[in-house]
């Protein structure tokens, strides 16, 4: 039995989701500050959940590791470092767990493991959601030199990202019922193909022996029980017997 078709489209979509949330969590772009006093006006911050850079617009250069003690203690950061790690991690363990019950090299998939792996892939797509929105909703409310605020391409990364293994692990749920009803249709296949050979072999061998068997011995019997008969009506006929004067 092959695959089907929507579960080897999860499991190809599912990686690109992972990428974008690999980038997500280790590009330190989350927010971008721009305007800041006292600083040049080419000058870009851009804050990361693990690192901060500072770029110039008109050298083009890129400065990181720049420290900012008051940035990194806020209680979003830490928790969007652990939930994004736990995140990358669900999302390979469920993406091993639903290519060992959907692969190839089965006979028939796994229906129970593929769908334990959609489960994982689901909760892990949640989990980047999760510190993502949230960094978003309170996104002006963190500390920052300026006012001159901007959503940085990492947000939109982790939303893409853990949309994308939301929809692939429901995808994948939503199949199993598909894999089930194929298992089912080839079982009952199976059984109706093995009942008409039974049927079919009864109906063609057995009755076709007995009916030659019957008309070969058959036959030889009337033609003697025929000839019987004849000659026991001649001996019954009367004699008739004439006298003339």
């Amino acid at each position: 039995m092959r695959t089907p078709r929507n579960i080897i489209f999860v499991l190809i979509i599912v990686p690109c989701g992972w990428i974008l949330e690999l980038t997500s969590t280790v590009a330190p772009n989350w927010r971008t500050i721009h305007n800041i006093t006292g600083q040049p006006p080419d000058l870009a911050l851009h804050q990361g959940i693990w690192d901060i850079c500072r770029s110039f617009t008109a050298s083009r250069d890129v400065i990181c590791n720049h420290e900012d003690i008051e940035y990194f203690n806020n209680q979003i950061i830490e928790i969007a470092r652990r939930m994004m790690a736990a995140s990358l991690i669900v999302t390979l363990i469920g993406l091993s767990v639903a290519t060992i019950g959907t692969h190839c090299w089965t006979d028939e998939p796994r229906c129970m493991v593929a769908s334990l792996g959609g489960l994982l892939i689901f909760c892990s797509g949640v989990l980047a959601i999760i510190p993502v929105a949230w960094y978003h909703y309170i996104l002006p409310d963190i500390n920052s030199p300026s006012t001159d605020i901007r959503v940085g391409y990492c947000i939109i990364l982790g939303y893409t990202g853990g949309i994308t293994e939301v929809l692939g692990g429901l995808i994948m749920i939503s199949g199993i019922y598909r894999c089930y009803a194929a298992l089912n249709r080839g079982d009952r296949a199976e059984t109706s193909t093995e009942q008409s050979s039974t049927y079919s072999v009864r109906k063609t061998v057995i009755p076709s022996v007995s009916i030659n068997k019957s008309r070969r011995s058959s036959f030889p019997n009337s033609v003697e029980s025929l000839k019987e008969e004849i000659d026991f009506r001649r001996a019954k006929r009367p004699i008739s017997i004439s006298y003339s004067l």
